[in-house]
């Protein structure tokens, strides 16, 4: 099922003012890695791309990280925590079961006006988090939104299964969204075109399956693993190249603009063998493919925000520039929103 969000029958654009992003200062190295399991530096960055990721500390949140990054994104806004009206945090580590790591975030803020809530689409959720701010900002329910997805995955991650160890790290990105009146005769600015899939079929793909009502805490789990993300690589490689390719195709069309139009595809960053592959069926260029996985690995939530403000401190993204973000996570869930910057 697809959700496609137009922003032509509005008066406001939705539009990007503030970004910012933050990881935890700790390092886990691929070499730190192949002392724990059976594994090497060389064999991680053929497959996966991935040389080091951050990790927190037992003491750091999931709610403290999307602080830092929503601070960060605040600013570069001209904006004051007081004058938030909407915070969703996109994360599948929250800060507890109830309530939500958006409460944490408005408390650690002080964003006293802004109501929050959190938002479980996995690597997808950022992309997701985009699309429904959109809405309520080109309705005129809100002038602003803060959206931040930010992960703690190596709280969940199983440092004895190799297959899956290698990828994770932590980390948190935020984007400022405020509404803008449109003006007549004039390029608009702003989120142009979103796009969301699921297939909940597929959900054992990619899963983390306690604690929850399937598995509540009062009860023996049949097998202790389920306490840690589990993946079927296999399938998830090719399911993922393939609803990339699919989702940008579709942005191109539904936007009528072509892929020279694009100035840059920010993915999120899962595997970068994934990404190079998309990126060859779609026939991009280098250029317009943002990767920094050999930093970070993958920080499901966190990670296009992460990699979008690189991207543009780094100068990669201007103003004016038409950006495509896509993800495709658990689920399965995956999406995309184009955006001129």
């Amino acid at each position: 099922m697809s959700n496609k969000i137009e922003s032509h029958h509005s008066d406001f654009n939705a539009v990007i003012t503030g970004h910012g992003s933050y990881a935890p200062p700790g390092i886990l190295t691929n070499t730190d890695l192949a002392k724990m399991v059976e594994t090497s530096d060389e064999w991680i960055k053929t497959r996966t791309g991935i040389e080091r990721r951050h990790i927190c500390k037992d003491n750091e949140s999931t709610a403290q990280l999307a602080t830092e990054a929503a601070k960060k994104a605040i600013a570069k806004a001209g904006l004051t925590p007081e004058q938030i009206e909407l915070i969703i945090v996109a994360t599948i580590t929250p800060e507890m079961v109830f309530p939500s790591t958006a409460c944490f975030v408005q408390q650690n803020l002080g964003s006293k006006k802004a109501w929050a809530f959190d938002l479980a689409a996995a690597c997808s959720g950022f992309i997701y988090g985009i699309s429904i701010a959109q809405q309520f900002i080109e309705s005129g329910r809100v002038h602003n939104a803060l959206i931040v997805g930010a992960e703690t995955l190596t709280k969940i991650t199983n440092y004895k299964d190799r297959t899956s160890c290698i990828l994770f790290g932590d980390g948190a990105g935020a984007i400022v969204i405020e509404g803008k009146p449109k003006e007549k005769g004039k390029t608009q600015s702003g989120i142009i075109y979103s796009t969301m899939y699921t297939d909940g079929n597929s959900w054992q793909a990619l899963n983390c399956q306690a604690y929850g009502s399937r598995n509540p805490v009062s009860k023996p789990l049949d097998d202790p693993k389920k306490i840690f993300m589990e993946i079927k690589g296999r399938e998830v490689y090719q399911q993922a190249v393939r609803r990339i390719v699919e989702t940008i195709t579709e942005c191109l069309e539904k936007c009528k603009i072509t892929i020279d139009d694009v100035k840059m595809i920010v993915s999120h960053q899962m595997n970068a063998r994934i990404i190079e592959s998309a990126a060859k069926r779609l026939e991009l260029p280098d250029d317009k493919i943002f990767i920094n996985i050999n930093e970070y690995g993958n920080t499901s939530a966190a990670s296009v925000p992460l990699a979008f403000d690189q991207a543009i401190r780094e100068g990669k993204i201007k103003r004016g520039d038409i950006v495509i973000l896509v993800a495709f996570g658990a689920g399965l869930t995956w999406g995309a929103n184009v955006i001129r910057f």
